[in-house]
């Protein structure tokens, strides 16, 4: 892998690291707009200071955006979004594993 590579790697990371980040963009994945209250909601404990915190960091990213209906992946979040679709196979795999470890 090249320095760049590696580089854009670690900027990506860097965002996606910060915390509500993924949850953020996860909520949004259906492609549906969601207000500021409802995208609240989805995430969970978050507060508000840090929703807008990550909103912001998401819209300056060019992952997210905010329209009249409320806030929506762009072209690059959404992409982002499929390229982590495996996720929740691999999650729901994974969780199995770790309870059978535990039972």
């Amino acid at each position: 892998m090249s320095s760049k590579e590696n580089a854009a790697i670690g900027q990506l990371l860097s965002l996606l690291e910060s915390r509500y980040a993924i949850r953020v963009l996860w909520a949004l994945r259906d492609g549906h707009p969601q207000t500021f209250r409802h995208l609240q909601d989805s995430v969970g404990t978050i507060t508000p200071n840090t929703l807008n915190t990550r909103l912001k960091e998401l819209r300056e990213a060019d992952l997210i955006n905010h329209a009249n209906k409320g806030y929506l992946v762009t072209a690059a979040g959404a992409d982002l979004l499929k390229r982590m679709g495996d996720l929740s196979a691999f999650a729901t795999k994974w969780a199995g594993t770790q309870a059978k470890k535990t039972a």
